[in-house]
């Protein structure tokens, strides 16, 4: 199996899970698609919808210039508000229509990254990127708006090795966690080791590296994409760089985040 392969199935079966969770929902605020996430205005139809969104913009980048010009036009006219502002239209659509609208979108962008010309990179509104890390970042986004619904719904979902997927992109992300800030990027290494559901170890730097990153796989992905406090989780850094960077660690590229607080101050 690829690597494309790899992060492709694994980005289904988040899909899936996902939508398990919220397919047999109805449309009320208690319980429902409309009941409200941890991302600030944003109730379920919204985290659904900027999925939905995404994805198929991930299509177009890959498949339709013309439309992806248009996308990269409309996001220039709006830069502070286009998310906000394409997450409300979906959200307004009935929840059927719009279920039925991220299913679409999850195949059609399966499809499009399994055919993209190998080698070839397309383009994004950072950097471009290889199929396999639109994949990743594909997974990254669903993984953490899963996680926003879950809460919402008060529900725990299974923690896989999947996670990985993550925690490689809050690893490969670290220098644009400082640069994003206006921070100094670090130059000496920082040794990560971190323990997945299943009892592995993810590990990425040099083992005799001065500083370095352990823990939880799963905190360390929750952190990355700003869905839980430092404080909450069970990371452990030593240096100051590696101390820095959990306080700022971020997988996403746009505007540096806030983050969640910690649970006490909630």
């Amino acid at each position: 199996m690829s690597k494309l392969d790899e992060v492709l199935a694994d980005l289904r079966a988040e899909g899936d899970q996902l939508d398990d969770l919220v397919a047999g929902l109805d449309g009320s605020d208690t319980g429902g698609w409309r009941t409200p996430t941890p991302a600030a205005g944003w109730d379920i139809a919204h985290q659904i919808a900027h999925l939905a969104w995404t994805d198929e913009t991930a299509v177009k980048a890959a498949t339709d210039k013309d439309a992806w010009d248009a996308s990269v036009l409309a996001a220039l006219a709006d830069p502070d508000g286009f998310v906000d502002v394409e997450a409300a239209r979906g959200a307004a659509a009935p929840h059927d229509e719009l279920l039925h609208r991220w299913r679409t979108a999850r195949a059609e962008l399966e499809k499009a990254l399994r055919d993209y010309p190998s080698g070839e990179k397309l383009p994004w509104y950072g950097p471009p990127m290889s199929p396999t890390s639109m994949a990743t970042a594909r997974f990254m986004e669903t993984w953490a708006h899963a996680r926003d619904v879950a809460d919402a719904l008060g529900v725990e979902l299974p923690r896989a090795d999947r996670v990985r997927h993550v925690v490689h992109l809050g690893i490969r992300t670290r220098g644009f966690a400082f640069a994003g800030r206006g921070l100094e990027v670090p130059s000496e290494p920082i040794h990560v080791s971190l323990v997945l559901p299943g009892g592995g170890v993810h590990e990425d730097g040099p083992a005799d590296a001065a500083q370095s990153v352990r823990g939880s796989a799963y905190d360390f992905a929750l952190l990355v994409t700003q869905r839980v406090h430092r404080a909450d989780t069970d990371l452990v850094a030593v240096g100051p760089d590696a101390d820095r960077w959990l306080d700022i660690a971020q997988a996403f590229a746009g505007p540096t985040g806030e983050g969640r607080p910690p649970r006490d101050a909630r």
